[in-house]
């Protein structure tokens, strides 16, 4: 496909803008598609994205081509973009991630096939603090997204007995994500410790179903309860985002607990699976149902005994 440009103004920043008509996903949905929903989303998904290091998931040649992770800012990163430097785990040179923190970084950013966001889930400079403890739950061979609603109203329970509140969140592809906004003192060593308990402790009354061990094997008809995003070095898909990873577009939104609820009830998957432009129906003009997870502080018990959890 032949190369096309033109200039964008975005919030008084001239951006280059190439191949609009490109299409990303098998169905059409193209990049000039892509930019414009995260322009119409970008009130909600920039507070998430704030001071928080980026991994570009980068799809040059649309979902269905060779795709690739790009942490260290790259060389052509224009000056106004800001970045920040993390240590490499293997002690050498820094690593330069991008921090999209307004509207022009974001729409830069995709255009350079950016499809997904994915920040970690603490913000600099506080890089041992994460914000939020999560659990991703993804499902094993031979069920689907409806079984991880069910132990994602299992954690709400769990998280309520101990006066912790939860939010989810649809991941856009398999899966549910939950999370437990803190905003306080808490490091990744105590959320990954917590989250590791509560996981282990719902697979022991739950054998049948929960897991939550890593290996693979273990994980058919069961639903597995990952604790471990709960790391300094792991990022986790925000709200909002747009997701590669089916044929066409979804959307990692919020969901009311309700909703979970009615989805298993009436055994109906494709309640929990939103478009862009069902998700923007569902968002413009009102308050983002997971802003409390930004400001909401909370303190993770002690751990103490199993029937506490």
């Amino acid at each position: 496909m032949p190369r096309s440009s033109q200039l964008l103004e975005v919030d008084g920043r001239q951006l280059s803008i190439s191949n609009l008509s490109k299409p990303m996903f098998p169905t059409g949905f193209s990049k000039g598609q892509v930019i414009d929903y995260y322009i119409r989303v970008s009130d909600h998904i920039l507070p998430h994205l704030k001071d928080r290091p980026i991994t570009l998931k980068r799809y040059p040649n649309g979902v269905k081509a060779r795709h690739f992770y790009e942490k260290d800012a790259p060389a052509y990163t224009p000056k106004w973009v800001r970045r920040f430097p993390v240590p490499r785990r293997s002690g050498d040179k820094d690593i330069c991630y991008v921090l999209i923190n307004d509207l022009p970084t974001l729409v830069w950013t995709v255009n350079l096939a950016n499809l997904e966001m994915h920040p970690f889930l603490h913000r600099i400079p506080a890089q041992q603090r994460p914000t939020t403890m999560v659990f991703d739950l993804d499902p094993g061979e031979g069920i689907g997204i409806l079984e991880c609603a069910e132990v994602a109203l299992m954690l709400r329970k769990a998280c309520d007995r101990v006066g912790l509140r939860s939010f989810a969140k649809v991941s856009g592809s398999k899966g549910i994500q939950l999370y437990v906004p803190l905003n306080g003192p808490a490091a990744y060593a105590e959320t990954q410790t917590y989250a590791r308990h509560v996981a282990e402790s719902l697979e022991r009354e739950h054998s049948d179903f929960v897991v939550s061990a890593m290996a693979k094997d273990l994980r058919r008809d069961k639903v597995f309860i990952d604790w471990s995003q709960n790391s300094d070095f792991k990022t986790t898909v925000a709200p909002y985002s747009l997701r590669a990873k089916q044929d066409e577009p979804f959307i990692s939104l919020p969901v009311a607990w309700n909703e979970l609820t009615v989805a298993i009830k009436k055994g109906d998957a494709s309640r929990l699976y939103f478009r862009p432009e069902e998700a923007l129906a569902r968002i413009t003009g009102k308050k983002d149902p997971f802003a409390a997870v930004l400001s909401l502080r909370q303190k993770l018990p002690a751990l103490v005994r199993e029937s506490s959890i």
